[in-house]
């Protein structure tokens, strides 16, 4: 073997050590990340009350009852309204993410009046900013939409049980995860836009917290 060949092998051998370090690195860094620590939330019966931070429940109205504060208070001015059923199957009692809507109020509820659960915190919309990057602040963050928000707190973060003859109607902005529940599938009506989860549809991954929620019911 000639000196050339002794070089280019040296430098081929080189450059493979080089990558099988680099290999040996990165599973070395990801093998030795910690497992999201689990955080068990005890759910809250959702009332008009203790849901008035998030939206609303509304309950059942007598034929007749004209329309008032107790009814749904939406926004759909941002679209075409889109009323459906969803069929949703398997959903445990826990969740990794959670998401919010900027552009429209959300009504949500099980057909049969059938026990879910849902995972929410308040809205975090910076609704003064122009939605430029330096009205971020320290912990903005800009969406892919164009709007600006900061990441739920974990701490802030609550479990609702919904059951009966109710639904909810979630504010613009509030984070929410599910719906969560028992059975092995669930039908659920949604009244929000269109486009909603095409181009409104911005979520938060816990995993950045170190955290995965457990509803514990």
């Amino acid at each position: 073997m000639d000196d050339y060949s002794v070089s280019s092998t040296i430098v081929f051998l080189s450059a493979k050590l080089s990558l099988l370090r680099q290999r040996v690195k990165m599973e070395n860094r990801f093998g030795s990340k910690p497992k999201p620590a689990t955080i068990k939330l005890k759910p809250i019966e959702a009332t008009p009350e203790t849901f008035q931070e998030f939206g609303q429940v509304v309950e059942a109205s007598d034929d007749g009852d004209l329309f008032s504060s107790k009814d749904a208070q939406l926004d759909l001015t941002h679209g075409i309204p889109r009323l459906y059923i969803m069929k949703i199957e398997k959903r445990p009692l826990e969740f990794a993410s959670i998401t919010h809507h900027a552009r429209v109020t959300q009504c949500l509820g099980s057909i049969g009046g059938h026990e879910w659960y849902l995972g929410v915190a308040r809205p975090s919309l910076l609704e003064n900013s122009n939605e430029s990057e330096s009205d971020l602040g320290k912990n903005g963050v800009k969406a892919l939409s164009g709007h600006l928000y900061e990441p739920p707190r974990v701490e802030e973060i609550r479990v609702f049980k919904i059951a009966g003859s109710k639904f909810i109607k979630l504010n613009r902005g509030t984070w929410h995860a599910g719906p969560i529940f028992k059975a092995e599938s669930m039908d659920f009506y949604n009244l929000e836009l269109t486009d909603t989860n095409l181009v409104d549809h911005t979520t938060h991954h816990f995993k950045e917290n170190g955290v995965v929620f457990f509803i514990d019911d």
